[in-house]
């Protein structure tokens, strides 16, 4: 039976599959979402990671045929503010009405149709990027290699990948905020 045609609110094996089979088709991008609000990597994949467990827990609360999109951003959003603020003093972070813009942005990721727009704005940012950066980035999130994996691939230690990614993650969020604000004005 095709996911569209699943019951309405079934409690079972195979409505847990189909629910955690939209969140990994989307993973990409509740992790930009994540990236978005949360300046630190290691703590924007936990955020994800946690994401998945309340999807997974909350499951049978979702309606097959309703936006997946919305309610999984829903709940990313909730925990990375839960993170955020168990961080707080320790990371810069965006202002709460930064992180309420972010949230309340009603778009929706769509593979071929419209696309979210910070998510255009992150595509058009990653050219900007110094290609050793750009290399790093696209290995560790196109490629989904850990930064041990991408110090092997470039030849280099741990220590400067970690380096690279930090800076291109800050520079990148500040290309998207910085553009953001120049769209809406």
């Amino acid at each position: 039976m095709p996911i569209d045609d699943a019951p309405p609110n079934p409690s079972g094996e195979r409505h847990l599959a189909a629910v955690q089979g939209l969140f990994l088709n989307y993973q990409p991008m509740v992790r930009a979402y994540v990236l978005s609000m949360v300046p630190d990597f290691a703590l924007a994949e936990d955020v994800v990671q946690e994401t998945f467990l309340v999807v997974s827990r909350k499951a049978p609360d979702f309606r097959i045929g309703t936006s997946f999109p919305a309610w999984v951003k829903t709940i990313a959003r909730f925990k990375a503010l839960e993170a955020l603020r168990r961080q707080r003093g320790r990371l810069v972070a965006l202002s709460d009405e930064a992180l309420d813009a972010l949230g309340a942005e009603p778009h929706e990721y769509a593979g071929g149709g419209e696309v979210d727009a910070r998510l255009e704005l992150l595509r058009a940012c990653l050219d900007d990027l110094a290609p050793q950066a750009r290399r790093s980035i696209e290995f560790r999130y196109r490629g989904d290699h850990l930064p041990r994996q991408i110090a092997r691939l470039m030849g280099c230690t741990v220590q400067s990948v970690n380096v690279t990614l930090s800076r291109a993650r800050a520079f990148l969020r500040k290309c998207v905020q910085r553009r953001m604000t120049a769209e809406s004005s």
